[in-house]
């Protein structure tokens, strides 16, 4: 049955209302008379390029019958893929979600159109169509769950990548969900899936579960490589990056690993490995980049190991390599803070010299998504927490309480439960140095944290 009032009946409505003539409103709309009549009388269908220029015509706005043009063409009647790939895309565009998610629940009982549906999806993606594309993937993951199939786990790792966000716990569910897919991708795809993967643990602080994945990484890559007995170019291979790559960025994420469960000595064996294995034979310009690139993480990370490892005779050298790679600055801060908190180091003179910097870094708030940010956002909220110890560590009580609180909001912000507890811990400790102005606030973040967590146990949720 057709729906009460259709796309070719308001057209007819609109026309006749305005008083206008068949041949008048093609001229205004840009759709042929004739191409326009057989519209009307049902006899052909309506392009979705013809829709949008009689849309204009009635001085709607774009994607006005899209809802309605979507339940005529591919709910109530079979689907073609000439008229619903271009429908698809011009939702895209126009981010209408709600028509594409309406339109796939129902086209994907014909699964001759999955193939197609997936290079779509592709194809959104390479054009920034996140949330479109999202949609599709889910799609063919869907219809292909019972499949083994290196389709379905691909579709997989996108949503994966797609899924990375602020909340830390939906982050840790995205993980967990898509980790027993990777082995079904193509072994050179498998190393950037490990690499992502590993990198959300990373910002999760899952520091066993970082060091296994890279020694994974590294295995995978060191195989592939010996298989590869010539370079493949950048436009030809599958990997984002070049496969020696993989081999050093293990040994930097074990390195990683180390010093966060203060291993330093350990730390700096992994980073002499990554700076072995970078030196490689007759580089191309584009292999420079990243040896370049470990080069510069061998020599700052050779002096932040021994930093915390208490050799405070390299903070000036430390200081002054930051100075001339700002980029770092957020990192190197945080850890020098935490060294300075450990060692009861007197680093009033550093904070001084990159004031402006770290003013910048606590007002800069206007984060995206995806894993890298997901490190950005635990290290804000690191830098927020080191910054607090300090200032208490040398009775600064009303800074510390300001940057425990902001902390402390932060945590509740991207879901980051042990931050939480830190906080609150620490609040609690040096409560009675609070103003009454810091105790309103602490007050209505705790409300915040309450509110989320009857939320979850109302409905059920669980961390994975």
């Amino acid at each position: 049955m057709e729906p009460a009032t259709t796309i070719r009946s308001t057209i007819e409505d609109y026309i006749r209302k305005q008083g206008y003539t068949l041949q008048y409103f093609a001229d205004i709309s840009g759709v042929n008379a004739g191409t326009l009549s057989a519209i009307i009388k049902g006899t052909r269908p309506i392009a979705m390029a013809q829709l949008d220029l009689i849309t204009q015509g009635m001085n709607l706005e774009e994607g006005y019958f899209y809802e309605t043009y979507g339940a005529e063409c591919f709910v109530e009647s079979a689907p073609h893929w000439r008229r619903l790939e271009p429908f698809l895309q011009r939702c895209a565009e126009l981010d209408k979600l709600d028509c594409i998610q309406r339109v796939i629940q129902q086209v994907t009982d014909d699964r001759s159109y999955i193939s197609e549906l997936f290079e779509m999806a592709e194809g959104m993606l390479e054009r920034g169509q996140q949330k479109a594309a999202r949609m599709l993937y889910e799609c063919v993951a869907e219809c292909e769950k019972y499949q083994h199939s290196e389709r379905l786990a691909l579709c997989q790792y996108r949503i994966f990548t797609l899924s990375l966000g602020q909340n830390q716990h939906d982050n840790l569910r995205a993980a967990v969900h898509f980790e027993p897919y990777i082995n079904r991708l193509d072994e050179e795809r498998q190393l950037d899936a490990i690499k992502d993967l590993a990198n959300t643990y990373a910002s999760l602080r899952y520091w066993d579960k970082l060091f296994s994945l890279a020694d994974e990484l590294g295995h995978k890559a060191e195989i592939i490589q010996s298989f590869t007995k010539k370079k493949v170019n950048k436009e030809s291979r599958v990997t984002a990056y070049p496969l020696f790559v993989y081999q050093a960025y293990s040994n930097l994420l074990k390195a990683n690993a180390c010093e966060c469960r203060g291993e330093y000595t350990e730390a700096l064996k992994y980073t002499e490995k990554y700076n072995n294995l970078v030196n490689i034979p007759n580089p191309n310009d584009e292999d420079m980049i990243y040896i370049n690139m470990f080069n510069r993480w061998t020599e700052v990370n050779t002096y932040l190991y021994n930093l915390m490892m208490g050799k405070k005779e390299v903070l000036p050298i430390y200081v002054a390599w930051i100075e001339q790679n700002e980029k770092e600055t957020l990192t190197a801060l945080v850890k020098i803070i935490e060294a300075a908190n450990k060692y009861d180091m007197n680093i009033d003179d550093v904070l001084f010299k990159f004031d402006k910097s770290i003013n910048s870094i606590l007002s800069d708030r206007t984060l995206s998504e995806g894993y890298n940010e997901q490190l950005k956002n635990d290290l804000y909220s690191k830098l927020l927490f080191e910054l607090a110890m300090y200032y208490f560590n040398r009775e600064q009580y009303s800074e510390g309480m300001q940057k425990l609180v902001n902390c402390l909001s932060s945590a509740i912000r991207i879901n980051n439960s042990n931050d939480i507890i830190q906080c609150v811990a620490l609040f609690e400790r040096y409560r009675y140095f609070a103003s009454q102005e810091i105790e309103s606030i602490y007050h209505n973040l705790m409300e915040e944290v309450y509110s989320y967590y009857e939320i979850k146990k109302n409905h059920g949720y669980t961390l994975v």
